[in-house]
C-alpha cells in the first residue's frame, strides 16, 4: 500500500538553461529540485487524511528517493556529454580546429642495405600506392599482434584498396570516426619519394596508412594513429622511420614466394633481423642487432600560404641516390649447402687413391660479407674392386 501511494508522487526536475556543448559546462548552473504534489485518494489506496498523518514519517523517504533521482539525471548528463567525445589521448587536443600536412614517404628499400633475395626483375622491387585516414581513437585502420581486417588483407597481398576503403567509409558512417582520406602514388622502385596531403581535425588528430611492399606475400609498411596533436598545439614536423610488417594471411617467406594462405589466419607481426627465425626468410640477417629502416615518412604542417604549393617547398628528404649513399651497407655473408656425398675412389690398385666431395653456393655474399668457403674437398682412401 505504501508503494501504491508512492507512484502517485510526482518528482519535478527543474534544469536551468544549457552551456554551448552541455548542462554541465554552462556558466548557469544546472538545478535540481523535487516537488511532492497534493496526493488524490483512490480505490486501493490508503484514505487521503490517514495518509497526511503518515507524510512526516515518509518525508525522509522521498527525500532519498528523490535525491536518487537527481544523482541519476546528473550522470545520465554526464555520461552522454562523455559519449560524445573520442576516447584515448586525441580527446585532449584544444588546438586549433583543422591542421594541413604534407606527407612525404621515402622508400629505402636498396640493394646496398638489404642485398639478401634482393628481387631484381619479375617484378623489381617498387612501393604501391599509399592509402592513409585521419581519425579519432574509436577506430583503428592496422594494429600489431591483432588481426589484419579482410580491406588490409587484400591491400597487403594484392594491392587492392576496394575492400579497405570499404571499411574507412563504413566506419565513418557509423561512428563519426574519420575525418578524411587520402592517397599518394606508387614508386616504381625500391628508393624514390612520393608525397600528398592530409588535413587532420581537433576531434580526429590521428594518422594511419598503409604501403604494400612489392614483390611480397602479405608485407607492408605503415603507421598505426600517430598523434599529431600536443595538447594545445599542432606538431610542426614528425620524420618517422619504417620497418616491415607481416600482416599474417600468406605464409611466404621470400619476396617472390608464390601464395600461400595463413590458416588459421595470424596477426599482424613486425619482421625483423631475426624474425621470422628461418634462413630462408628475405629479411634475415642474424648477425644485425636491427633491421636498417626500409623507409620513412615525413610529416610538415603547412601554414596558409603553403596551401597547394608543390612538395620541393617544404625542404623534402635528400633524393633517393643520396640516400643511398647515406645508408650503412649491411654485409651479407655467403651461404653455400651442405657437403655432397663423397665420390668414387680413383686411384690405381695397392696404392692410395683420392676421393671428393661438393658444395655451391646458395647466396653470393655482399658488402664486405664473410667470402664463401672451398666448394669442394678431397680426402685419401683405398680403391675398391681391384683385381
Amino acid at each position: 500500500m505504501l508503494f501504491a501511494n508512492l507512484e502517485s508522487l510526482k518528482i519535478t526536475i527543474i534544469v536551468g538553461p544549457k552551456g554551448p556543448s552541455s548542462g554541465i559546462n554552462s556558466k548557469t548552473p544546472t538545478v535540481f529540485s523535487c516537488r511532492p504534489t497534493q496526493l488524490p485518494a483512490k480505490a486501493g489506496a490508503l484514505p487521503l487524511p490517514v495518509l497526511q498523518r503518515k507524510y512526516l514519517g515518509m518525508e525522509n523517504l522521498m527525500f532519498v528517493y528523490c535525491s536518487c533521482k537527481v544523482i541519476w539525471t546528473l550522470l545520465v548528463t554526464i555520461l552522454g556529454y562523455a559519449s560524445s567525445l573520442p576516447v584515448g589521448d586525441d580527446s585532449i587536443c584544444t588546438a586549433e580546429e583543422l591542421a594541413k600536412y604534407s606527407i612525404i614517404f621515402t622508400g629505402k628499400w636498396s640493394q646496398t642495405a638489404f642485398p639478401k633475395q634482393y628481387p631484381l626483375y619479375r617484378p623489381p622491387p617498387q612501393w604501391s600506392s599509399m592509402l592513409g585516414v585521419t581519425h579519432s581513437s574509436d577506430y583503428s585502420m592496422w594494429k600489431k599482434n591483432e588481426y589484419a581486417s579482410n580491406g588490409v588483407r587484400d591491400f597487403a597481398e594484392k594491392g587492392e584498396a576496394w575492400v579497405l576503403m570499404k571499411e574507412i567509409e563504413e566506419a565513418g558512417e557509423k561512428i563519426q570516426s574519420v575525418h578524411g582520406i587520402f592517397s599518394a602514388p606508387a614508386i616504381s622502385s625500391g628508393t624514390g619519394q612520393t608525397f600528398t596531403e592530409l588535413e587532420a581535425h581537433s576531434r580526429h588528430p590521428l594518422v594511419s596508412f598503409v604501403v604494400r611492399i612489392v614483390p611480397s606475400p602479405d608485407w607492408f609498411v605503415g603507421i598505426d594513429s600517430l598523434n599529431l596533436c600536443e595538447g594545445d598545439h599542432w606538431v610542426e614536423e614528425i620524420s618517422v622511420d619504417l620497418f616491415p610488417y607481416d600482416a599474417g594471411t600468406d605464409s611466404g617467406f621470400t619476396f617472390s614466394s608464390p601464395n600461400f594462405a595463413t590458416i588459421p589466419q595470424d596477426t599482424v607481426t613486425e619482421i625483423t633481423c631475426s624474425s621470422p627465425s628461418h634462413p630462408a626468410n628475405s629479411f634475415y640477417y642474424p648477425k644485425l642487432k636491427i633491421l636498417p629502416p626500409i623507409a620513412q615518412v615525413t610529416m610538415v604542417k603547412l601554414k596558409k600560404n603553403q596551401l597547394g604549393l608543390s612538395a620541393p617547398y617544404f625542404n623534402l628528404p635528400a633524393k633517393s641516390n643520396e640516400i643511398i649513399d647515406s645508408v650503412s651497407e649491411t654485409p651479407l655473408d655467403c651461404e653455400v649447402s651442405q657437403w655432397s656425398s663423397w665420390g668414387l675412389c680413383r686411384g690405381l690398385c695397392r696404392k692410395t687413391g683420392t676421393k671428393i666431395r661438393t658444395r655451391f653456393v646458395l647466396l653470393q655474399p655482399a658488402n664486405n660479407g664473410m667470402p664463401c668457403p672451398n666448394l669442394d674437398e678431397e680426402t685419401g682412401c683405398e680403391p675398391e674392386n681391384c683385381v
